[in-house]
């Protein structure tokens, strides 16, 4: 069983983030927020929250693919990196404080506000759910401040598809402190604890590709467009992909080429860890210096290979007859730990409220 991490009581800035179980994760996963949150664990106090109950929002007819997503994506984040000896693995459905939060923090929030919200109407655009989606999805981005503040944190790591939620968080931040602690509107965001707030003002930090292509070569790597690679891929899986990209122009081997419009291109700025061939490979290919679009797929697809080797082992480990009990027993012991910090949050913002009328003790 994993014992309490050593940062538990450590004062370091706090990181909430986290993924809606939706299927296996993808490069993009990695390059937009997933490899930043392996680098920071031991920086920050990590949390990282699986927000299963996000996923009922579209899928409420489909619990058993909801809990099987929710064990995949734990294991590709143990297979990425994130140590349970060093953050916190959160289920969402067993904080609830959460749910809590998320009543009383949309009544602070106007409802056309949240249906601004461009991620939410991209959502509601790319799964075709028109005007037949359910009460519950909108509620869905209050619900994402709640996960948030629950934490109290300082940094929120994400992609560039989900600052429009951690802006609205932080509106929602200000308002709380402002009509229930006092706070002056004029203070500056970074002043808010010390003004007399109880939330902080979470910054977003972006990872460092804001939007990956996928193997189409045209549309942003995703599950739903069948143009990902995932974490979980096998060599031969990555390397049929990658080699099935379409460069972005049809050309001989010996012919001049322009690598600014060869998605294959992107891989190898992103994945190739030697910039130095990088370059080489590009004026080779301005040159029609005898490379062929197989051999930058070749040298992109090593790389790949090389960045998830290590992911496989570790994700090996949870491959046998009981990993799917261990992996549970990891997200517990992270939820156990998740509500003390979420419970606290919970009370606080219940004395700023005035509704200080007795205290819970919270056994699951």
């Amino acid at each position: 069983m994993p014992t309490t991490p050593s940062h538990a009581s450590s004062g370091r800035p706090r990181i909430l983030t986290g993924d809606t179980p939706t299927g296996r994760l993808h490069l993009g996963h990695w390059v937009g927020s997933l490899e930043t949150r392996v680098a920071l664990q031991d920086e920050y106090d990590c949390y990282f929250l699986l927000a299963n109950m996000h996923a009922y929002t579209t899928r409420a007819d489909k619990p058993a693919e909801i809990r099987e997503s929710t064990i995949e994506i734990t294991k590709d984040w143990l297979a990425a990196g994130i140590d349970p000896e060093k953050s916190t693995i959160v289920l969402q459905t067993e904080v609830p404080a959460i749910a809590e939060l998320t009543w009383f923090l949309a009544m602070l929030v106007p409802f056309n506000r949240v249906m601004r919200n461009p991620t939410l109407k991209t959502e509601i655009e790319d799964k075709g759910l028109g005007d037949s989606y359910s009460f519950g999805f909108p509620m869905y981005a209050v619900g994402q401040c709640a996960d948030i503040l629950a934490f109290r944190p300082d940094l929120i790591p994400v992609g560039e598809d989900q600052v429009a939620h951690i802006e609205m968080c932080r509106e929602v931040a200000r308002r709380f402190n402002q009509v229930y602690c006092g706070v002056d509107p004029q203070t500056e965001d970074a002043d808010y604890p010390a003004a007399g707030g109880l939330f902080p003002i979470p910054a977003a930090k972006i990872g460092r590709v804001a939007r990956l292509v996928g193997t189409d070569g045209k549309h942003k790597m995703s599950k739903s467009l069948h143009n990902a690679i995932f974490l979980s891929d096998t060599p031969k899986e990555v390397k049929k992909k990658i080699n099935a990209m379409y460069p972005g122009q049809s050309r001989n081997p010996d012919d001049p080429g322009d690598p600014t419009i060869n998605p294959v291109f992107d891989y190898a700025e992103i994945f190739m860890r030697d910039k130095a061939q990088v370059s080489e490979l590009k004026d080779r290919y301005r040159r029609g210096d005898n490379l062929g679009d197989g051999h930058v797929k070749a040298a992109v697809i090593d790389a790949v290979n090389e960045l998830l080797e290590p992911m496989r082992e570790r994700r090996a480990k949870y491959e046998g007859p009981n990993a799917e009990a261990e992996i549970v027993e990891i997200i517990r012991a992270g939820t156990d730990r998740a509500n003390t910090l979420a419970e606290e949050t919970l009370a606080l913002a219940k004395d700023a409220m005035g509704l200080n009328f007795g205290r819970r003790e919270l056994r699951l």
